[in-house]
């Protein structure tokens, strides 16, 4: 049985707290992983062992964080996602909430698209298909 959300984004405070260096308080579900944590390219590496550590799942290389689209000229247009670009980020990131995003689909707000609630909604996939 998978664990509450409440437990998973406990957990998930606490993992992010670790990996940043910064208190459990601001670590909230609207924060964003670099903006309002931090977070530079280097911890994320960190942060995929330590949440697959911390919940004993395995976190494929582009899963959780796709970054490999950002470097598809098929998927990037200038400063802009395409139709396709965005369209492929979505599909890959369906634990996101890409509402605000796709009003001005802009590269630079990519990594806003990186909240607490994306990593906790990403785990609790990742713990209910393995429940299954």
């Amino acid at each position: 049985m998978a664990p509450s959300h409440d437990a998973v984004f406990l957990k998930v405070r606490e993992v992010l707290s670790d990996a940043l260096g910064v208190e459990q308080e601001d670590v909230s579900p609207d924060a964003t992983l670099q903006g309002d944590l931090g977070a530079e390219s280097i911890d994320f590496l960190d942060i995929v062992f330590r949440l697959e550590k911390a919940f004993a799942i395995k976190i494929p290389k582009g899963e959780l964080f796709p970054d490999e689209i950002l470097n598809n000229p098929a998927y990037v247009d200038g400063d802009r996602m395409t139709t396709a670009g965005l369209e492929t980020l979505k599909a890959a990131m369906p634990h996101a909430d890409f509402a605000d995003f796709e009003k001005a689909p802009f590269v630079a707000k990519v990594p806003d698209l990186f909240t607490v609630r994306t990593i906790v909604n990403y785990v609790e996939g990742k713990l209910q298909a393995a429940a299954a």
